[in-house]
């Protein structure tokens, strides 16, 4: 398996923990990881999540106790989870999963800030997204 940059490190074990809401990954350079399936759906590499440039982020709420249905394997360089609210567009490289599993306390502090900062709840239900060409007359 190879990442998608020269010498990164790859995956050797990956174990999806249902009950505790868990992907632990083990990789090649001996670093280990117990990574929330709530920090991945909050941090989908995904459009949907990141937008398509800076700003163009869209808050997740409502994801603790999200699941994942499925896993699939993405050629030899990533994987792609398939949440139990329907989220399903997220491609998670093996860098990605580094950066996440690596970054994950300055991660959770993030996204702490960012929901004192639109003053929503971690908790909170989703709200509908207005499209484009959406209004009312």
């Amino acid at each position: 398996m190879a990442g998608l940059k020269a010498g990164a490190p790859t995956p050797q074990d990956l174990t999806v923990h249902s009950q505790s809401r868990v992907l632990e990954i083990r990789f090649s350079d001996g670093a280990h990881f117990r990574i929330p399936f709530e920090l991945m759906r909050v941090y989908s590499p995904s459009a949907e999540v990141q937008g398509h440039g800076a700003g163009q982020e869209t808050l997740q709420t409502g994801k603790r106790d999200v699941t994942l249905d499925a896993l699939e394997p993405v050629g030899n360089y990533a994987v792609q989870p398939h949440f139990s609210d329907g989220h399903a567009s997220g491609i998670f490289t093996w860098d990605y999963l580094y950066f996440l599993g690596s970054q994950q306390a300055q991660l959770w502090q993030d996204y702490a800030d960012r929901l004192k900062a639109a003053g929503a709840d971690r908790d909170a239900p989703m709200a509908p997204k207005a499209g484009p060409g959406c209004s009312s007359h």
